[in-house]
């Protein structure tokens, strides 16, 4: 995504990206290709239920920290 003034600023995982305003979580984690079933998202210091992905929506400073989970042994 280009970044344009109308766009709203985050971090992911320490790292800067810019998203379209009012996107939520859900399209977040869409646009980056992720499998919710494998992860889990912090949003500002707080568990993201898996079940709100969809209705939380991101606002110009958060900070995500986006985990996978890889299986094997």
């Amino acid at each position: 995504m280009s970044v344009t003034s109308e766009a709203t600023r985050i971090t992911v995982n320490g790292e800067p990206l810019a998203v379209a305003p009012g996107m939520s979580v859900a399209g977040l984690i869409a646009q980056l290709g992720l499998d919710t079933r494998k992860m889990a998202v912090e949003r500002n210091l707080e568990i993201v239920p898996r079940s709100t992905y969809a209705d939380v929506r991101l606002t110009p400073g958060d900070a995500l920290e986006i985990v996978h989970f890889i299986g094997g042994g």
